[in-house]
């Protein structure tokens, strides 16, 4: 029987946070899930330095399913950037880019869009990826956090973290 399309896309956000993490404990991170998401924060990266001493880097997932209209196909809108800090990333993946991108909150605060009015006065807004007579094309401007390079700051992180 066919998943119901509702159910389908109700939980598409769930998929794609245990798709993120798959991706990142091949990449040989130590993740940890966050029971509730009232912070903002999906997992939890641990490494510990060479004194054993643990750091940790807060992790927020957003993704755009390959249904999207191609508009928005990685177009992020409508959330909230809570308290941005040197640990704090988000992870954003599109299906129909093919791309993740993976930000740090203080840059992310710079880069995104901040809706002064409206329903979604307060909330972000950014755009990763334009459409072409090619596709989807991720914009140049966030090439430093695409694949393989967002990963290598997330590895960069936790050289640079102190506890």
């Amino acid at each position: 029987m066919a998943t119901p399309r509702f159910r389908s896309s109700a939980s598409f956000g769930k998929r794609q946070e245990f798709v993120a993490i798959a991706e990142l404990l091949k990449r040989g991170f130590d993740v940890y899930q966050t029971l509730v998401d009232d912070q903002g924060i999906d997992c939890i990266l641990r490494e510990e330095d060479r004194h054993g001493h643990p750091r940790y880097i807060d992790l927020q997932v957003k993704a755009r399913s390959r249904d999207a209209k191609p508009s928005g196909a990685a177009f992020f809108s409508a959330w909230k950037l809570q308290n941005p800090r040197e640990n704090y990333y988000f992870l954003f993946f599109s299906e129909q880019a093919r791309a993740t991108w993976i930000i740090p909150t203080l840059k992310l605060d710079k880069l995104a869009h901040l809706n002064k009015a409206g329903k979604n006065a307060g909330k972000r807004a950014i755009l990763l990826a334009n459409v072409t007579k090619g596709g989807i094309k991720p914009r140049p401007k966030f090439i430093e956090f695409q694949d393989e390079a967002g990963f290598d700051l997330l590895r960069s992180a936790f050289a640079r973290l102190h506890r």
